[in-house]
Protein backbone atom coordinates (compact mmCIF):
# COMPACT_ATOMS: atom_id res chain seq x y z
CA UNK A 1 0.00 0.00 0.00
CA UNK A 2 1.40 3.30 -0.72
CA UNK A 3 0.69 7.05 0.35
CA UNK A 4 -0.68 9.24 -1.80
CA UNK A 5 2.18 12.37 -1.29
CA UNK A 6 -0.52 14.70 -2.13
CA UNK A 7 -2.01 13.76 1.42
CA UNK A 8 -0.81 15.35 4.42
CA UNK A 9 -1.79 15.01 7.79
CA UNK A 10 -1.87 18.06 10.20
CA UNK A 11 -1.19 16.85 13.14
CA UNK A 12 -0.57 19.09 15.72
CA UNK A 13 2.92 19.24 17.61
CA UNK A 14 2.68 20.14 21.64
CA UNK A 15 6.00 22.57 22.05
CA UNK A 16 8.16 22.39 25.40
CA UNK A 17 7.07 25.07 27.78
CA UNK A 18 8.47 24.11 31.11
CA UNK A 19 11.27 26.90 32.49
CA UNK A 20 14.20 24.03 31.30
CA UNK A 21 13.16 24.98 27.55
CA UNK A 22 12.69 28.54 27.65
CA UNK A 23 16.05 29.77 25.44
CA UNK A 24 17.55 32.74 27.75
CA UNK A 25 19.32 35.24 25.81
CA UNK A 26 20.08 39.43 26.31
CA UNK A 27 17.35 39.63 24.14
CA UNK A 28 14.94 37.98 26.99
CA UNK A 29 16.94 37.89 30.32
CA UNK A 30 14.61 40.89 31.55
CA UNK A 31 11.42 39.00 30.82
CA UNK A 32 12.85 36.23 32.45
CA UNK A 33 14.03 37.48 35.82
CA UNK A 34 10.42 39.45 36.14
CA UNK A 35 9.00 35.50 35.91
CA UNK A 36 11.74 34.02 38.01
CA UNK A 37 11.56 36.56 40.91
CA UNK A 38 7.83 36.05 41.27
CA UNK A 39 6.16 37.07 44.03
CA UNK A 40 8.56 39.77 44.58
CA UNK A 41 7.26 42.09 42.12
CA UNK A 42 7.03 45.87 43.10
CA UNK A 43 3.28 45.85 42.77
CA UNK A 44 0.41 42.53 41.70
CA UNK A 45 1.03 43.19 37.81
CA UNK A 46 3.24 43.12 35.10
CA UNK A 47 3.14 42.99 31.38
CA UNK A 48 5.74 41.30 28.90
CA UNK A 49 5.70 42.88 25.43
CA UNK A 50 7.01 41.33 22.57
CA UNK A 51 6.95 40.51 18.61
CA UNK A 52 4.81 37.83 17.44
CA UNK A 53 6.80 34.07 18.29
CA UNK A 54 8.99 35.33 20.52
CA UNK A 55 7.90 33.26 23.85
CA UNK A 56 6.10 35.67 26.02
CA UNK A 57 3.06 32.99 25.95
CA UNK A 58 5.95 30.15 27.00
CA UNK A 59 7.13 32.27 29.71
CA UNK A 60 3.47 33.26 30.77
CA UNK A 61 2.59 29.89 31.50
CA UNK A 62 6.26 29.51 33.06
CA UNK A 63 4.78 31.85 35.45
CA UNK A 64 1.30 30.00 35.62
CA UNK A 65 2.36 27.25 36.67
CA UNK A 66 4.43 28.04 39.57
CA UNK A 67 1.68 30.28 40.69
CA UNK A 68 -1.42 28.22 39.91
CA UNK A 69 -2.82 31.00 37.89
CA UNK A 70 -5.67 30.37 35.67
CA UNK A 71 -5.19 31.00 31.88
CA UNK A 72 -7.10 33.37 30.12
CA UNK A 73 -6.10 33.21 25.88
CA UNK A 74 -7.59 34.14 23.24
CA UNK A 75 -10.12 31.88 22.82
CA UNK A 76 -11.03 31.71 25.97
CA UNK A 77 -15.21 32.45 26.06
CA UNK A 78 -15.75 33.53 29.70
CA UNK A 79 -13.65 34.15 33.31
CA UNK A 80 -14.14 33.92 37.13
CA UNK A 81 -12.33 36.23 39.44
CA UNK A 82 -9.08 33.72 40.20
CA UNK A 83 -6.34 34.76 42.58
CA UNK A 84 -3.94 34.84 40.27
CA UNK A 85 -4.41 35.08 36.03
CA UNK A 86 -2.39 34.79 32.99
CA UNK A 87 -4.08 36.81 29.98
CA UNK A 88 -2.49 35.62 27.09
CA UNK A 89 -2.43 38.22 23.68
CA UNK A 90 -4.74 41.03 24.97
CA UNK A 91 -4.04 43.01 21.70
CA UNK A 92 -7.47 42.87 20.58
CA UNK A 93 -9.72 45.15 21.53
CA UNK A 94 -13.00 42.97 21.58
CA UNK A 95 -11.75 41.40 25.00
CA UNK A 96 -11.49 44.84 26.64
CA UNK A 97 -14.03 44.70 28.89
CA UNK A 98 -13.63 40.96 29.97
CA UNK A 99 -10.09 41.63 30.55
CA UNK A 100 -10.66 44.60 32.57
CA UNK A 101 -13.11 43.24 34.77
CA UNK A 102 -11.03 40.60 35.29
CA UNK A 103 -7.88 42.70 36.12
CA UNK A 104 -9.73 44.50 38.80
CA UNK A 105 -11.28 41.50 40.45
CA UNK A 106 -7.71 39.69 40.74
CA UNK A 107 -6.16 43.24 41.91
CA UNK A 108 -9.01 43.14 44.88
CA UNK A 109 -8.42 39.91 45.77
CA UNK A 110 -4.73 40.29 46.58
CA UNK A 111 -3.73 38.29 43.39
CA UNK A 112 -1.36 38.52 40.73
CA UNK A 113 -1.36 39.28 36.80
CA UNK A 114 0.73 38.85 33.93
CA UNK A 115 -0.31 39.98 30.70
CA UNK A 116 1.59 40.00 27.43
CA UNK A 117 0.81 42.02 24.38
CA UNK A 118 2.65 42.68 20.93
CA UNK A 119 2.37 46.78 21.64
CA UNK A 120 2.94 48.78 25.01
CA UNK A 121 -0.01 49.98 26.25
CA UNK A 122 1.15 53.12 26.67
CA UNK A 123 1.09 53.18 22.46
CA UNK A 124 -2.69 51.90 22.41
CA UNK A 125 -5.53 53.34 20.25
CA UNK A 126 -8.74 53.19 20.03
CA UNK A 127 -9.36 50.74 23.28
CA UNK A 128 -11.08 50.56 26.52
CA UNK A 129 -9.53 53.91 28.18
CA UNK A 130 -9.89 52.81 31.88
CA UNK A 131 -7.93 49.20 30.73
CA UNK A 132 -5.77 51.50 29.10
CA UNK A 133 -4.73 53.59 31.98
CA UNK A 134 -4.71 51.07 34.43
CA UNK A 135 -2.04 48.47 32.30
CA UNK A 136 -0.08 51.84 31.20
CA UNK A 137 1.22 52.01 34.52
CA UNK A 138 2.10 48.46 35.55
CA UNK A 139 5.53 47.53 35.07
CA UNK A 140 6.22 46.72 30.80
CA UNK A 141 9.13 44.62 30.24
CA UNK A 142 10.06 43.95 26.87
CA UNK A 143 11.40 41.23 24.94
CA UNK A 144 13.22 42.06 22.19
CA UNK A 145 14.41 41.42 19.10
CA UNK A 146 16.46 37.96 18.47
CA UNK A 147 20.16 38.24 17.57
CA UNK A 148 21.80 35.42 15.28
CA UNK A 149 22.14 32.83 18.34
CA UNK A 150 19.01 32.99 19.66
CA UNK A 151 17.33 33.00 16.40
CA UNK A 152 19.43 29.38 15.60
CA UNK A 153 18.39 27.94 19.12
CA UNK A 154 15.10 28.95 18.85
CA UNK A 155 14.84 27.15 15.20
CA UNK A 156 16.35 23.86 16.50
CA UNK A 157 13.59 24.27 19.51
CA UNK A 158 10.71 24.62 16.88
CA UNK A 159 12.40 21.82 14.90
CA UNK A 160 12.29 19.51 17.80
CA UNK A 161 8.91 20.53 19.46
CA UNK A 162 7.80 19.03 15.73
CA UNK A 163 10.03 15.95 16.52
CA UNK A 164 12.24 17.12 13.63
CA UNK A 165 16.12 16.47 13.79
CA UNK A 166 17.94 18.87 10.91
CA UNK A 167 21.74 19.02 10.59
CA UNK A 168 23.60 22.13 11.52
CA UNK A 169 24.52 23.21 8.30
CA UNK A 170 20.44 23.55 7.30
CA UNK A 171 19.90 25.89 10.39
CA UNK A 172 22.88 27.94 9.99
CA UNK A 173 21.78 28.28 5.99
CA UNK A 174 18.61 29.32 7.14
CA UNK A 175 19.08 31.81 9.49
CA UNK A 176 21.66 33.57 6.82
CA UNK A 177 19.17 34.24 4.38
CA UNK A 178 15.70 34.91 6.45
CA UNK A 179 14.30 37.57 7.82
CA UNK A 180 15.63 37.22 11.86
CA UNK A 181 12.08 37.61 13.15
CA UNK A 182 10.55 34.91 15.54
CA UNK A 183 7.28 35.07 13.63
CA UNK A 184 9.26 34.23 10.26
CA UNK A 185 11.30 31.40 11.71
CA UNK A 186 7.39 29.98 13.01
CA UNK A 187 6.46 30.56 9.69
CA UNK A 188 9.05 29.23 7.59
CA UNK A 189 10.04 25.83 10.06
CA UNK A 190 5.99 24.75 9.69
CA UNK A 191 5.75 25.31 6.04
CA UNK A 192 9.01 22.84 6.05
CA UNK A 193 7.55 20.73 7.76
CA UNK A 194 4.66 20.58 5.43
CA UNK A 195 6.81 20.68 2.24
CA UNK A 196 8.85 17.65 3.84
CA UNK A 197 5.88 15.07 4.80
CA UNK A 198 3.92 15.79 1.27
CA UNK A 199 7.09 14.81 -0.37
CA UNK A 200 8.62 12.22 2.39
CA UNK A 201 11.72 14.48 2.26
CA UNK A 202 14.54 15.52 4.99
CA UNK A 203 15.17 18.45 5.57
CA UNK A 204 17.94 19.62 3.92
CA UNK A 205 19.78 22.77 2.67
CA UNK A 206 18.31 22.39 -0.78
CA UNK A 207 15.21 21.79 0.67
CA UNK A 208 15.25 25.06 2.56
CA UNK A 209 16.61 26.66 -0.51
CA UNK A 210 14.18 26.04 -2.21
CA UNK A 211 11.62 27.07 0.11
CA UNK A 212 12.51 30.25 0.58
CA UNK A 213 13.06 30.75 -3.30
CA UNK A 214 9.30 30.62 -3.35
CA UNK A 215 9.15 33.85 -1.22
CA UNK A 216 11.90 35.44 -3.84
Amino acid sequence: MTTDPQLVLNLHHRPAMEREDFLVSPANAEAVGWVDRWPDWPGSSIVIVGPAGSGKSHLGHVWRKRSHATFFGPDTASAQAPENVFVDDVDSQNRDPVIFHLYNAVSRSGGYALLTTRTPPARWTGRLPDLTSRLAAVPTVHIRPPDETLISAMIVKMFADRQLDVETEVVDYMVARMERSFETARELVAELDQVSLAGQRRITVPLVRAVLDRHG
